[in-house]
């Protein structure tokens, strides 16, 4: 018969036989667990350190990275549209730069300057900040029109950007050429131009979408300041050009529009509709 000391070891040794395999399943499963910890669908790496990791890496696009390249490519495909849409009114004031001389100003109290070309010379607008910005927003105003015809955000970044050229170019000749040198008083300005080019949009809108007789009342109101003696001769070539230039430019495929130089031609090319020939209001690069 077993002493009660032995009976005791026996049970030890079985008791630690049936623990071994238990902890022996449990580590391996806390190793297998560790190992697949880096996603819930993908295996562990187990390649070695200095291998390169071999991962598919898809295409960027501008919407990936938060529309920042597309930033930059209106930035710069609208700065050369823009200067093309300034250039048409541009002025400069020579007496600008001396303070001690009292510039020339027009019956409405505005600085006159120097200027020429077709919106000068022949419409017989005066060199003003006022004509210059009036005819600048109206070449805009085209181009605005057929960014509509790009994606929504696309549009929407091309007509910001065209814009930010504007106001920026709008300020600085506040400040050299009309002597606006607080900051407060420029911001002013800009503010009411802001409020004029919205009323713009809706103005040429409806002209575009009812006929040209609302399209050449809106230029009257805003072109030519309501001025009873205008020239309607000037006023419908104007129209003319409005509607062939849109034509013109909806024939354009959009990196067309984004890529290629743009030049817009004076209006005096629209006499086509008053009896002689025309050349397109409209030209490419």
């Amino acid at each position: 018969m077993a002493s009660k000391s032995c009976i005791s070891c026996l049970r030890t040794v079985q008791r630690q036989s049936q623990i071994a395999p238990i902890a022996r399943n449990t580590s391996r499963a806390i190793v297998a667990s560790k190992a697949f910890t880096t996603s819930a669908r993908r295996p562990a790496n187990t390649s070695t350190p200095n291998a390169a990791p071999k991962v598919a890496k898809p295409g960027v696009t501008p919407r990936k990275i938060g529309g920042i390249t597309e930033t930059y490519t209106a930035y710069g495909g609208t700065e050369e549209m823009y200067k093309e849409c300034a250039r048409h009114a541009n002025y400069t004031i020579p007496k600008a730069a001396d303070p001690e001389v009292e510039m020339p100003k027009t019956e409405y109290g505005e600085d006159l300057g120097v200027g020429g070309g077709w919106w000068h010379d022949e419409v017989g607008l005066k060199p003003t900040f006022s004509t210059w910005s009036q005819v600048t927003m109206l070449h805009i105003y085209l181009l605005t029109v057929r960014f509509r015809c790009f994606p929504p955000d696309v549009c929407k970044t091309w007509q910001q950007q065209i814009l930010n050229h504007f106001f920026y170019d709008m300020e600085d000749k506040m400040a050299t050429h009309h002597g606006m040198t607080a900051n407060g008083t420029r911001q002013k300005y800009l503010k009411d131009i802001f409020v004029q080019w919205r009323g713009i949009l809706a103005a040429y809108d409806e002209g575009l979408a009812k006929n040209d007789a609302v399209l050449a009342s809106a230029l009257w109101r805003n072109i030519f300041k309501a001025d009873e003696n205008v020239d309607f001769v000037k006023l419908a070539q104007i129209v003319s050009f409005m509607r062939k230039s849109l034509v013109k430019l909806q024939s354009m495929d959009d990196l067309e529009v984004m890529q290629r130089g743009i030049q817009f031609v004076e209006p005096r090319g629209e006499k086509i509709l008053l009896g002689s020939s025309g050349k397109d209001p409209l030209a490419v690069k």
